[in-house]
């Protein structure tokens, strides 16, 4: 051990002596690269940095979308395994002890989410200082979403999250995650209360994400996993649901659920036709939802993603409108303002796919009881559930539903072993 420390100790002077005769011939900083200070002083720059965060979030294999809509889908029995050579899906597929901190996806979406959050604060910070308010404005909330998503799926996934981004960094509960969300939200709103996007902003992202609906829509649903129910209730009605707010893909930016997994049918595919629900909350045969959600081949695998990992180029929503209906319906129930929670039940029940921004409907007949507040309340939870398909949720419905452990395969994921091996304050890991 003490020779090899020498040997790695000559190396390491005689490149500080090669570096040192090197640098005193030669400039090697490069003079066309933007310092942090451009970079983050221009609006040109920090929307290049706002819209990388799109990218990190949603862009292939390693985005935070993959992770997410993969890690869920596995945990909750949506997909099965296709081939076991897949290792971070096969170990979710088994679940349990199978899922450990070297776990390729549950890392991914830890160490996306953070970058995104560290990254989100930058632009934060910078774009307080600019002139063009309405342009300020825009990059607040359009960042704010990510962040928000970040910190809202780190504390659906982990018991506990880190406080912040740094070395060290202390954690707080699941609780306080989402209401630090929330409150990343409610300053990106007071932003745009002082001036809405500008056109020039706008015209400067990628287009699909609808800023303001977005941001109300993920305090909604941050509202009801606290339990705020009538702050979930205000935030839903502030969203207009006629309208698309989505993550787009094009020919070189592929949907990453359809370039990994449709695309190849190697990875995963559906676990059945009734989404892997128990008999209690299965689908209605005739449910309009499970076509557009799953499609039936006559080959293997029988049953394929289709939905929004359907095609090359399909775009993901950011929320779902049926998403806010529903959480209407639950804060409602909760409330035990079951009349009111049976009216907004019976809108996702009775809607037509036409009807959607999304195309999502399916077209039943209205909801005709029990009219308790536990049989309501698990008839939302169904809906909940073929709604709101592969979409990254039904982990964390599952444990407000008090669904049975059995159900699913792991409650809560371990730490990364990169963040435990790091950070002496990294909590125990939950045991399932």
């Amino acid at each position: 051990m003490k020779k090899h420390i020498i040997s790695n100790s000559l190396k390491y002077l005689l490149a500080l002596i090669i570096v040192g005769t090197n640098s005193c011939k030669k400039n090697y900083i490069n003079p066309s690269a933007a310092t942090d200070q451009q970079v983050f002083s221009s609006p040109k720059g920090l929307t290049g940095v706002a819209t990388g965060l799109q990218r990190v979030y949603s862009a292939g294999r390693a985005s935070s979308l993959y992770n997410l809509i993969t890690a869920d889908a596995f945990l909750t029995n949506q997909v099965s395994i296709l081939n076991q050579g897949n290792t971070a899906e096969y170990q979710l597929f088994l679940g349990g002890g199978s899922v450990d901190g070297t776990n390729t996806i549950l890392g991914g979406l830890w160490t996306s989410s953070n970058k995104i959050i560290y990254d989100a604060d930058l632009v934060i910070s910078n774009a307080k200082n600019l002139a063009d308010k309405p342009f300020a404005g825009g990059l607040i909330g359009y960042v704010s979403i990510f962040k928000a998503l970040s910190i809202g799926n780190m504390a659906m996934f982990w018991e506990q999250i880190p406080a912040g981004v740094g070395a060290n960094i202390t954690f707080v509960n699941r609780t306080e995650g989402f209401n630090k969300a929330i409150a990343v939200i409610d300053e990106a709103i007071a932003a745009l209360n002082v001036a809405l996007p500008s056109a020039a902003f706008l015209s400067s992202i990628p287009a699909g994400v609808d800023i303001v609906n977005t941001l109300n829509a993920l305090k909604a649903r941050y509202s009801l996993f606290t339990g705020n129910h009538l702050q979930a209730l205000t935030s839903t009605s502030a969203v207009d649901l006629t309208k698309r707010s989505t993550l787009n893909y094009d020919a070189i930016n592929l949907n990453p659920i359809f370039e990994t997994v449709t695309s190849t049918n190697n990875v995963y595919a559906v676990i059945d036709s009734v989404m892997g629900l128990p008999a209690a909350v299965q689908p209605n045969i005739a449910d309009q939802r499970v076509p557009f959600y799953i499609s039936t081949n006559a080959t293997a695998p029988r049953f394929r993603v289709k939905g929004f990992g359907g095609t090359t180029t399909a775009a993901f929503p950011a929320y779902l409108p049926g998403e806010m209906i529903l959480i209407r319906a639950e804060a409602y129930a909760r409330l035990n303002q079951l009349p009111q929670a049976v009216v907004e039940l019976n809108k996702i029940l009775t809607k037509k796919p036409a009807d959607d921004p999304f195309g999502v409907g399916a077209n039943l007949p209205a909801y005709a009881g029990p009219m308790t507040q536990a049989d309501i309340l698990l008839e939302i939870y169904r809906q909940r559930r073929i709604e709101l398909f592969m979409s990254g949720l039904s982990l964390e419905d599952m444990r407000r539903f008090g669904r049975p452990t059995t159900e699913r395969r792991r409650n809560f994921f371990p730490y990364p072993f990169r963040e435990r091996d790091n950070n002496p304050n990294t909590p125990p890991d939950p045991a399932f």
